[in-house]
């Protein structure tokens, strides 16, 4: 049996963490690197060179873009930030120097964080920055970290963890409340969120079909959960701590099976992991995961400051109390540390989209006939199955989505994507699933845009589709050359079937 102090200890599963943390640091900057030079090389979509000597033109600084690539952004700089950062990862992975592993890892993702809008804009990335600055006083900062010497993690650093848990649960149900959508107030939320979601998975279709009843009780279930579990973290009892994180975790268990949303849900389940004791390890694997105390160093916190971790608190706290029940404005006295999107609010689909537009490229050779590209992941063919793609995160796919529910004015790096494809430009081309142009560019390319929903049970079973769509409409201005009688070729009308 493990001894008092040992049970309250949170030895093995801070041990846990900072592997996991480190494969989801991999995993992150592996889902970049492969998309990297299509979306930020010289000839990609945003070319990061291109952002940093703009920048530099206006006179900004290093701190307001905080980034290996402002002091090199040019051949190879891209691949070296993701190998690099893949590398640290690793090591945190492995036990090896994880604290200084932290740091480099939170560096080179930060990078591109920094000087990648608006493809590096989304909620997890700042939630990796976050989480791994964070874990940086959690961590032990040592050579080699094994489980038999692992000391029981700063208790600061382990409430400024259980604190950010906290903040991103409950403002996620915070914000559908606040901002008066009435289909969050009206708990219908579900009805629409499956279809309309950027990437569904497979299970939505079915989660879809659920019927009207099931769907408001589990938009209920949600706001239970959200809004009550993260106060189950900070009560002083470890069976209702443990409630409440299952039923985070649990709670991203489901909206996984359902949707692509990167590394978010595995991010928020590894906080969850931290609120557990080693009491509860201590049930499956008794003495096995017990250390003599004689074995283990001096506690970790002892041999460290609280001040850090204490700050971490303080400034996480200010933006969260002014940012949720304020006036919902920065505090100008934090400016210098924005740009480091270290410190955030989060809050998913405050406001529920109801319809679902859907962007289609085409391309064509003589003006008249028009061929689509297809993504690899979003929906194109309606007769293709939604894929399950997380914890990788195909970042154009994603954009696309947000583009459709815009204005194309809004959403230039589209026009570049339009450009790239003119030019057969094979970085951009490897982001797609398919090029109907392999020989030579097509002459013009068009965006369009449908409505999109799921199929019906019986027109899947008679159809085979999995998606209906309703007819085209031209969502931006045709790029390319003009046909040579001035006809009217863009005429969503003669769109090739996807």
């Amino acid at each position: 049996m493990l001894d008092a102090r040992q049970r309250d200890g949170f030895v093995v599963s801070s041990w846990v963490f900072a592997r996991l943390l480190g494969v989801t640091l991999v995993v992150a900057f592996f889902s970049v690197g492969v998309q990297a030079q299509g979306l930020f090389g010289p000839t990609g979509i945003a070319p990061i060179a291109d952002f940093v000597a703009s920048a530099q033109r206006a006179g900004h600084s290093f701190f307001v873009h905080p980034s290996f690539f402002w002091f090199w952004s040019g051949d190879g700089s891209i691949t070296t930030v993701w190998v690099v950062g893949a590398i640290a990862g690793t090591a945190m992975a492995l036990g090896v120097l994880p604290g200084l592993a932290a740091l480099v890892g939170w560096a080179a993702y930060l990078s591109f964080v920094a000087v990648g809008w608006p493809f590096m804009s989304f909620q997890w990335d700042t939630l990796l920055l976050e989480v791994t600055f964070t874990s940086m006083f959690f961590v032990p900062w040592c050579v080699r970290d094994r489980l038999r010497t692992h000391c029981d993690p700063n208790p600061v650093a382990r409430w400024a963890l259980w604190f950010l848990l906290f903040r991103l649960v409950f403002r996620s149900a915070w914000v559908k409340l606040a901002s008066g959508d009435a289909t969050w107030q009206d708990l219908t939320a579900l009805e629409y969120h499956y279809f309309t979601q950027p990437l569904p998975t497979v299970f939505a279709w079915y989660a879809d079909k659920l019927p009207g009843w099931f769907q408001k009780t589990s938009c209920a279930l949600m706001f239970v959960i959200e809004f009550g579990a993260p106060f189950l973290l900070v009560v002083p009892r470890a069976s209702v701590r443990r409630t409440g994180a299952a039923l985070i975790a649990a709670l991203m268990g489901a909206i996984a099976l359902t949707g692509n949303y990167g590394f978010f849900n595995l991010l928020t389940v590894l906080l969850c992991l931290t609120a557990l004791d080693d009491g509860l390890f201590s049930r499956f694997f008794g003495r096995r995961l017990a250390t003599p105390a004689s074995e283990r160093k001096i506690s970790n916190w002892k041999q460290r400051t609280f001040i850090g971790p204490a700050v971490v608190i303080l400034i996480a706290a200010i933006v969260f109390f002014g940012g949720t029940f304020g006036e919902r404005r920065r505090a100008r006295f934090l400016s210098p540390l924005y740009a480091f999107a270290t410190f955030n609010n989060y809050g998913l689909f405050a406001v529920m989209t109801t319809t679902r537009p859907e962007i289609v490229l085409e391309g064509t050779l003589d003006w008249e006939h028009w061929e689509p590209y297809v993504f690899r992941y979003k929906p194109g063919p309606v007769e293709r199955a939604p894929v399950w793609v997380a914890p990788h995160q195909p970042r154009l796919d994603w954009q696309m989505w947000f583009a459709a529910l815009g204005d194309f004015r809004r959403n230039y790096w589209l026009a570049h994507t339009m450009r790239r494809l003119l030019d057969g430009e094979p970085e951009v081309l490897d982001l797609l699933e398919t090029n109907p142009f392999e020989k030579q560019p097509p002459r013009q390319i068009r965006a369009l845009v449908y409505e999109y929903s799921f199929t019906t049970a019986d027109d899947r079973r008679e159809t085979g589709a999995w998606w209906s769509r309703g007819e085209p409409k031209l969502y931006a201005p045709v790029l390319g050359e003009p046909p040579p009688t001035g006809g009217g070729a863009a005429d969503p009308a003669t769109s090739t079937e996807p």
